[in-house]
């Protein structure tokens, strides 16, 4: 028995991983480089897009506990991001193109994956399936997705940032630091001061824009909003967002800038830096020119221009049942962003279910959903029992997360370490499970 997995980016990588650790055979579909989508340059597996931060390591936030979740149950997304790791303050980021070789390499050396290099038109009449084709799904493909759900599918837009070579930026302006010290030097600093910065952001207001087309309503999603779309929503905006200078005195004048622009390490040989938080639908000579007025980056050099593309995704409550399967056709999984999650993380932990879901179904065990207190478990019943009126691709949080049964008041750090220890204390009785009938079968 084999089951197929349509798409290798995060979630499809995982997704085979751990079909082949149930001791299945998997045909894993991948388009590149046949066919790129609009966002995709790499003909690697598992290519990160959007930016190399996957984001807080700490369990004050949510997405630190899926990461340990996964990092406890034999995840090969987060064991290729420990591998792969560069210097990123309180956040686990890594090198872009090391992560992607590294689970190339692992793919292509486990004999219980296939590796298909072909672009799958047709969703399977009857096969075990996983369906993770991502929010950049083909034409083709999406005509398909479509028909299935049986209405027309959601999607926002989501915009990926500036990278800029290092040793372009002026460091006689900017300067090394992280966020009240926390993790070092990990981040370069280019500070504003209250002048300069009105003056960006009505440059940005200005700017021209890379125009939706007529037959795409722009509709952005908020943990990835456009640069130039914030400052839209007032001039005090990117202040306190992306641009917070809080934490961060320039060491040349003592003093905390008006605004503060900082760049994280993209490689780990620390030669490409992005601009945090710089997602933008500028056209590529806007871009060149406004930020290019930052101070710091009067000279600097673009490795990569930002763009933005379509993300497609399908109204998970509406269309799945909670083991991810379709309802139209309970042979066809969906996984990754194109079920309803935001994120890297919470693609690659929707592939890992997704993965072990269709092979206990396929050998007719019962589904071992994860505890509902876990990150695995939350994220999983967002997509199962949201609203489906209006419902949104969603990162991991807190509030997902069912409530603590508390008989005092806590302080709001306090409640989320509690409910990290809650989850991490549920996790392994589940996972065991998991785990000891793989052995048996081995």
């Amino acid at each position: 028995m084999q089951i197929t997995v349509i798409g290798a980016g995060l979630a499809g990588c995982e997704a085979a991983w751990q079909i082949a650790r149930e001791g299945f055979q998997v045909k894993l579909y991948e388009m590149k480089p046949l066919q790129f989508s609009p966002a995709h340059q790499s003909e690697k597996l598992a290519e990160l897009v959007c930016s190399n931060s996957l984001r807080g390591a700490g369990m004050n936030n949510a997405v630190g506990c899926l990461k340990e979740e996964l990092r406890r149950s034999g995840s090969l997304f987060i064991e290729a991001a420990d591998a792969t790791a560069v210097p990123a303050g309180g956040a686990l980021a890594v090198d872009r193109d090391e992560f992607s070789s590294y689970i190339s390499t692992k793919i292509a050396a486990e004999p219980n994956i296939e590796l298909i290099r072909e672009e799958v038109t047709k969703l399977p009449a009857a096969e075990t399936t996983i369906l993770t084709s991502g929010p950049l799904t083909s034409a083709k493909l999406s005509a398909e997705l479509e028909k299935l759900t049986g209405s027309e599918h959601l999607y926002f837009y989501d915009a990926i940032a500036p990278i800029v070579e290092v040793d372009s930026i002026n460091f006689e302006i900017a300067w090394r630091a992280s966020r009240y010290d926390k993790g070092g030097d990990d981040y370069i600093n280019c500070p504003m001061n209250e002048e300069q910065y009105f003056t960006f952001v009505q440059a940005l207001v200005d700017a021209d824009k890379v125009a939706g087309r007529e037959f795409e309503k722009l509709i952005h999603f908020e943990g990835c909003m456009p640069i130039e779309e914030m400052a839209i929503r007032g001039a005090q905006t990117l202040s306190f967002g992306p641009m917070k200078p809080v934490g961060l005195p320039d060491p040349k004048t003592g003093k905390i800038p008006y605004a503060v622009l900082q760049l994280r390490q993209d490689n780990r040989n620390a030669s490409l830096f992005n601009l945090v938080g710089f997602q933008t639908r500028l056209t590529y000579p806007e871009q060149k020119r406004i930020f290019s007025t930052i101070p710091g980056l009067e000279q600097v050099r673009f490795a990569r221009l930002g763009s933005m593309h379509r993300n497609t995704f399908i109204n998970a409550p509406a269309c799945l049942t909670r083991s991810l399967q379709f309802k139209a056709a309970p042979h066809i999984y969906a996984a990754g962003q194109l079920s309803g999650v935001e994120g890297y993380v919470e693609s690659a932990a929707c592939g890992f279910l997704a993965g072990i879901f269709a092979a206990c179904q396929l050998r007719g065990e019962a589904i071992p959903f994860p505890p509902a207190e876990t990150a695995l478990g939350s994220l999983l019943g967002h997509l199962s029992a949201a609203e489906e009126v209006n419902f949104q691709p969603m990162n991991i949080n807190y509030g997902l997360f069912p409530p603590l049964e508390l008989q005092r008041k806590m302080k709001r750090a306090d409640r989320r370490l509690a409910m990290a220890e809650r989850a991490l204390a549920a996790l392994p009785q589940w996972w065991e499970t998991i785990a000891s009938k793989r052995e048996g079968r081995s």
